[in-house]
């Protein structure tokens, strides 16, 4: 294995993040499919069928999922796209579009195209050989062909029309694209890189939005220095903080102003884009607030991941049956070295399905 490979494992990411507690069930007919794309967040499984290291189709992962099976998702069980799709009343569990199983009828209730490891930065995703945002819309577009196979007349429009698009990424392109393999900041500075990031993802709005989207929620950063791998490497820099396992405040000063930027970008676009709806998706404070008040959500550790030796570096391969794991994931944060458990991914899209998404889906 190269050492820059290594690097990539060690800084691996690709959250945007997610509750404990009962999620509320709140069917909306007028929403019947949720459509993902991005990173990890939001992988059910896409990457277990293309030729990536960056993979959890093997234990541990997959312990609290339905049948403790190792399905692809980067947790210890579901993810909050599968629980959004649980509230609206579309069904338990988002798919994997690459999944063989997925029918063409199946696609008409929505499916994830996301793929760990990506980004709104090409060259993240091809770091890791994973799916790049482009390759990702066209296989909505392939999946439109599918559909209209199942569809009476082939008119899909109005199955795309009322469905959730749902765009998380960013974390991976400034985790190891920028930070741990400084590749872009070698070229950019932080602020036009944001620029950058989000230039591309207005693009992918603007394509999904020509082909019939009209409902879109979007992520924002979570707060990437108070990740375990980053927690992790910041003890190991020559600081007033060496040794100590405590979050990396600048990096998570970059979070917010990269969020602030997209904030505004998602408030500027509904005059150009008639008759769609935009939701800011707020991770970073939610997870915060976990972070600072750990005992309000149940958690008893939250910046150690539950995978491995305290999840300090632990994640997709180097998360496996060798290393031990903790006895409740449900008390911890984060899963892995960089990716929430089935608890914080519950607690997100509960967030989200009370305050957020009923402004797009009503």
């Amino acid at each position: 294995m190269s050492t820059r490979t290594v690097a990539i494992f060690f800084t691996f990411f690709s959250l945007s993040s997610l509750l404990s507690l009962p999620l509320l069930t709140t069917a909306n007919p007028s929403t019947t499919a949720i459509y993902a794309f991005g990173d990890s967040l939001a992988d059910s499984g896409n990457n277990n069928h293309i030729p990536t290291l960056f993979r959890s189709d093997h234990p541990p992962y997959g312990r609290d999922f339905p049948g403790h099976v190792p399905s692809g998702r980067f947790s210890d069980g579901k993810l909050a796209t599968d629980f959004l799709a649980s509230s609206l009343g579309i069904k338990e569990l988002l798919p994997a579009y690459l999944d063989p199983l997925v029918t063409d009828h199946e696609l008409l209730t929505g499916v994830s195209f996301a793929s760990a490891g990506s980004g709104l930065d090409d060259q993240t995703a091809a770091l890791t050989n994973v799916l790049n945002l482009k390759t990702q819309l066209g296989y909505f577009e392939e999946a439109m062909q599918r559909m209209r196979r199942t569809v009476a007349g082939g008119n899909v429009s109005e199955i795309v029309e009322k469905a959730l698009f749902l765009v998380a990424a960013g974390t991976n392109d400034m985790l190891y694209n920028f930070y741990d393999l400084p590749l872009a900041s070698l070229r950019y500075s932080l602020s036009r890189y944001h620029d950058l990031l989000l230039q591309n993802l207005q693009s992918v709005i603007q394509r999904l939005y020509n082909m019939g989207a009209r409902k879109f929620a979007v992520t924002g950063l979570p707060p990437i220095g108070c990740m375990p791998v980053q927690v992790t490497m910041g003890s190991l820099i020559p600081s007033q903080n060496m040794l100590e396992r405590v979050c990396i405040d600048q990096q998570n000063h970059d979070s917010q102003a990269y969020n602030a930027k997209l904030q505004s970008l998602l408030s500027r676009l509904p005059p150009t884009l008639p008759g769609a709806r935009l939701a800011y998706l707020d991770t970073y404070n939610p997870m915060m607030d976990m972070i600072t008040n750990p005992a309000k959500y149940g958690f008893q550790q939250t910046l150690e991941g539950c995978c491995g030796f305290g999840g300090f570096v632990e994640m997709g391969p180097l998360c496996n049956e060798i290393d031990p794991t903790c006895p409740d994931p449900s008390r911890y944060l984060f899963w892995d070295a960089a990716h929430p458990t089935q608890a914080t991914y519950s607690i997100l899209a509960n967030l989200y399905g009370q305050t957020v998404l009923p402004q797009v889906v009503g």
